[in-house]
């Protein structure tokens, strides 16, 4: 036999021989721009129920503990869930839920965003006073930081009655207080982290009309006008959401 001959039944010796390389797998799932987005020129109505979809399952036992007059509500089919709407004007306190220790799904909590301190001041936003008379002299704080006392106070009521896996849905809004910038989400997540609770997602909700300002002589901070849904869950940090 010759070399050459040799030589190219030896290649194909080896070329039979070799490992045939994996074939690439073809992408799963349908391709699509019609997703869930993390920030929406919308309405609180428009984006909750979104919100729900993500991480609240069908049957799920929902308390929204200020429930008002259900605005969050007016697009979702409630027959879905088990809703136990309640505000502190039925004599529901955030603070202090009439449920038991891990018993419920999913806890929804939008309270007024703003401390009034007096006169006009914040009138376009809910009475705090009225709902949660934290302007009288027995109060633990002023201004912003009753406004974060009621968030942390009813945070750790919510980690009480989740369930392991339960999701915690906050609604807030940024401000600024006697001329210094609040972060209210940011103080909000940290809080709540060490309480337990995992930071599983943010929605940004921006105005679709511009916020009305009057007699300024001089603009400091840019003017809000968008606020958040955050999304907690009752979870380990080393967990990971994987979807319902």
């Amino acid at each position: 036999m010759s070399a050459d001959r040799a030589s190219r039944g030896e290649a194909a010796r080896l070329e039979w021989d070799a490992p045939s390389k994996p074939r690439r797998k073809s992408p799963q799932g349908a391709a699509t721009n019609d997703l869930v987005f993390s920030a929406s020129r919308a309405t609180n109505d428009e984006v909750f129920p979104q919100i729900l979809e993500l991480y609240v399952a069908p049957g799920a036992k929902i308390a929204d503990v200020t429930y008002g007059k259900g605005v969050f509500w007016k697009r979702v089919d409630r027959r879905r869930y088990d809703l136990k709407a309640t505000d502190l004007k039925d004599g529901v306190d955030a603070r202090d839920l009439p449920y038991g220790e891990g018993s419920l799904d999913c806890v929804v909590f939008d309270p007024p965003y703003m401390h009034t301190p007096g006169g006009t001041a914040h009138v376009d936003h809910q009475n705090y006073e009225a709902y949660y008379s934290n302007n009288k002299a027995l109060s633990r704080s002023k201004y912003h930081e009753a406004v974060l006392d009621l968030y942390f106070d009813a945070a750790k009521e919510a980690y009480r009655v989740l369930k392991k896996g339960g999701i915690y849905i906050v609604k807030c809004q940024d401000e600024v207080c006697a001329n210094r910038q609040r972060l209210t989400h940011v103080e909000i997540i940290n809080f709540v982290e060490k309480l337990g609770f995992v930071t599983e997602d943010l929605f940004v909700v921006v105005r679709r009309n511009n916020p009305g300002v009057s007699r300024v002589l001089k603009q400091v901070h840019a003017r809000k006008n968008h606020s958040y849904f955050l999304v907690f869950w009752k979870a380990s940090a080393a967990q990971r959401w994987k979807g319902l």
